[in-house]
């Protein structure tokens, strides 16, 4: 079968001809109906993160059972299916609460889940190693709901965190309107009476984000510009939480400077930006955080806003073979919301 392979670090994605896997006790054959493209995939491919090749790309999947494994209950061949991404032990606390995500045991597991060390789902088919890893669409297309796994699912869970701590008359900076960020936009509007505002460096994302619920629009190609018109919207209460969907050192500079007392800081994006935290680099009472992803209960919670009509992924398919295309476009910002790939 056809898959696309991460075959070393600087080394663009490859596709090749693998073997169809067989499961074995336990573990469950899926026939991929749709594979997310998502940023991270190229920090694997461009970053050491320590991730040993070769293996399958694709970390946000979805698809029809091909074949069950001996012992394996709960679902029938046919049954559509969303794969949860990050993949933990499966028996210490955190996973016992469906938070797999932050797996107490992660160091010794020698993968952070199907597409991240271990085989993805570019390709026809995927391995997945336990039922508990895999959740019921119940008539959402496995194409559109892919993106769930991960672009709705991380910061679903990031602001969910948030809510606890912000009032009906915050305002939420959403930076970086790409596949998460134009799923953040949506979370909430549909979660909080909050006033949003988006924030991108391209004028075709903002326009998309206005679509999708975004109450003001700035564009961030000159930080301290849109530093400025933020504030100005914002007033001296600054805003209640910033979510930074891409983590760049731009952006991280750009959430600094829009934080306001008792405020909420939260950086889900990749980018590898850093802040010099100290007394007086941010205002007082503000709670930083890098969360990881979402729990299985949580994605459970996604699938069943974007089943209702809540949410939904702004979604462009490609076929499998585009793959290493698909990759540059996305790495020069081409892609509207996601990208996903289609065997």
């Amino acid at each position: 079968m056809k898959a696309v392979r991460f075959v070393g670090v600087g080394k663009p994605a490859q596709i090749a001809d693998v073997k169809k896997p067989k499961p074995g006790p336990g573990e469950i054959l899926v026939k991929i109906g749709g594979a997310g493209v998502c940023h991270s995939d190229l920090h694997v491919m461009e970053d050491d993160l320590g991730f040993e090749p070769p293996f399958t790309l694709g970390h946000e999947n979805a698809g029809w059972i091909a074949e069950l494994g001996q012992g394996v209950s709960g679902f029938k061949e046919g049954d559509a299916v969303a794969v949860y991404g990050p993949w933990g032990c499966g028996y210490c606390h955190a996973c016992q609460l469906s938070m797999e995500n932050y797996c107490e045991n992660w160091a010794k597991l020698g993968t952070f889940g199907g597409g991240l060390g271990s085989d993805g789902g570019m390709a026809e088919y995927m391995l997945v190693p336990a039922a508990r890893l895999l959740l019921p669409l119940d008539g959402l297309s496995p194409t559109a709901a892919a993106p769930l796994s991960d672009a709705a699912l991380t910061p679903y869970h990031a602001i969910k965190r948030a809510l606890p701590l912000l009032n009906a008359d915050d305002t939420v900076v959403v930076i970086g309107v790409g596949g998460l960020g134009h799923m953040a936009v949506q979370l909430l509007r549909a979660l909080a009476p909050v006033r949003i505002i988006a924030a991108d460096v391209d004028a075709t994302k903002l326009a998309h984000a206005k679509q999708l619920g975004a109450d003001d629009v700035v564009n961030t190609a000159d930080v301290e510009e849109a530093a400025e018109q933020i504030r100005a919207i914002t007033g001296p209460r600054g805003a209640g939480l910033v979510l930074d969907c891409v983590g760049v050192q731009p952006t991280v500079d750009l959430g600094a400077k829009l934080l306001g007392r008792n405020s909420v800081w939260t950086i889900v994006g990749l980018g590898g930006g850093r802040h010099d935290f100290h007394h007086g680099s941010t205002p007082y009472g503000t709670t930083m955080s890098i969360p990881y992803w979402g729990s299985r209960g949580e994605l459970m919670e996604v699938i069943a806003m974007a089943r209702d009509g809540r949410i939904h992924p702004e979604v462009t398919e490609f076929p499998l073979d585009q793959a290493v295309e698909v990759y540059d476009k996305l790495k020069a910002g081409q892609i509207q919301g996601r990208a996903v790939l289609i065997p």
